[in-house]
């Protein structure tokens, strides 16, 4: 299965064209390794994917030939790294001092 039909089928980005978008942007690396949309994906597979504030590194457990139910998407993949980070720009500082000069 593709990666970007992967990434939609196991619910860790909600459409497809987004995850084909990632790909293309070089947010997403199979392996440590930037990954195509076309990318085949095999299980034991590392995933990692950046998207704004967040970024995810999973390990592929299983492949599905076609989609599966929601409740099941969770088990396609192992999470091993989750990291959310803090919205880095603050606007309202930088209106705040020109209203100070």
């Amino acid at each position: 299965m593709r990666i970007d039909k992967w990434l939609k089928v196991s619910r860790l980005i909600k459409r497809r064209t987004v995850a084909q978008m990632a790909c293309e942007q070089g947010r997403v690396y199979i392996n440590e390794r930037p990954a195509k949309a076309s990318l085949v994906l095999k299980p034991e597979d590392k995933v990692h994917i950046e998207l704004g504030a967040r970024a995810i590194t999973v390990k592929v457990v299983s492949v599905p030939e076609k989609n599966v139910a929601a409740q099941d998407a969770a088990k396609l993949y192992e999470i091993l790294e989750e990291i959310r980070r803090p919205p880095e720009v603050l606007e309202w500082l930088d209106e705040q001092s020109e209203l100070d000069e």
